[in-house]
């Protein structure tokens, strides 16, 4: 046995004891040594997450909107904030500047051989917008918006997707739900299973199994990722 595998042995041995771990007897029952395990298992290190730090972490909204939290934003309001806070790689009425996704437009290209996937032509919920804006925006300093003017950046969105049109509109927890997004009958269950099921083989081709393969579309189609010098300084 090398030296670092004893080491490692003797160090695990150690740290065991040290936790007030015994090693059960070959003749112990199992029952018994099942008793003793459950009554020493503490090894000691960390302690259980306070309710407020579960909290923390807990911040995920479903479509349904569970999740959303209390509060309310204005198109007039979010306009503001996206201007100060977004636009910078957004654009202003969110075209997208350089390299950086468009937010807005889009529609009835998804058919295109190139589509246009923004929040309006595309996505099929609202909670998503909402749901990635609070965990991951404005880029370089994520978590910095607050949820009143989270739900203020989303109707401003809605407003450039005209899937709102009064700019004095307020979005909030209480109407959230009322929101019905463009593309969202385009979205349906993965049924893979019934679909394709006539695909499915006992025996599957493992080699030679096809043709040359024919390119059918190309990462640039949805390639965001910005020019090395383009994207704003983050401090």
């Amino acid at each position: 046995m090398s030296s670092w595998v004893r080491l490692m042995a003797a160090g695990a041995f150690a740290g065991l004891c040290a936790n007030g771990l015994a090693l059960a007897a070959p003749a112990e029952k199992p029952q018994q040594a099942a008793g003793v395990a459950a009554k020493t298992s503490k090894l000691g290190l960390g302690r259980p997450a306070l309710p407020e730090e579960i909290a923390a972490w807990d911040t995920d909204i479903r479509p349904d909107g569970r999740g959303l939290p209390v509060g309310r934003g204005t198109v007039k309001q979010g306009d503001e904030i996206f201007q100060e806070r977004c636009a910078a790689c957004h654009g202003e009425f969110g075209q997208g500047a350089g390299r950086w996704p468009a937010l807005a437009g889009g529609q009835g290209t998804l058919k295109a051989d190139r589509p246009d996937k923004t929040i309006g032509s595309f996505w099929p919920d609202l909670s998503t917008v909402y749901d990635y804006i609070k965990r991951a925006m404005p880029y370089g300093n994520a978590r910095s918006l607050t949820d009143d003017e989270t739900y203020a950046v989303v109707a401003f969105l809605l407003s450039l997707n005209d899937i709102v049109k009064d700019d004095n509109f307020e979005l909030s927890d209480r109407n959230f739900n009322s929101i019905r997004m463009p593309n969202a009958s385009a979205f349906f269950e993965d049924d893979r299973e019934t679909s394709e099921k006539k695909f499915w083989t006992k025996d599957p081709c493992m080699a030679n199994c096809r043709d040359v393969p024919r390119i059918t579309g190309r990462a640039i189609s949805i390639d965001v990722t910005p020019d090395g010098k383009s994207g704003p300084k983050v401090d």
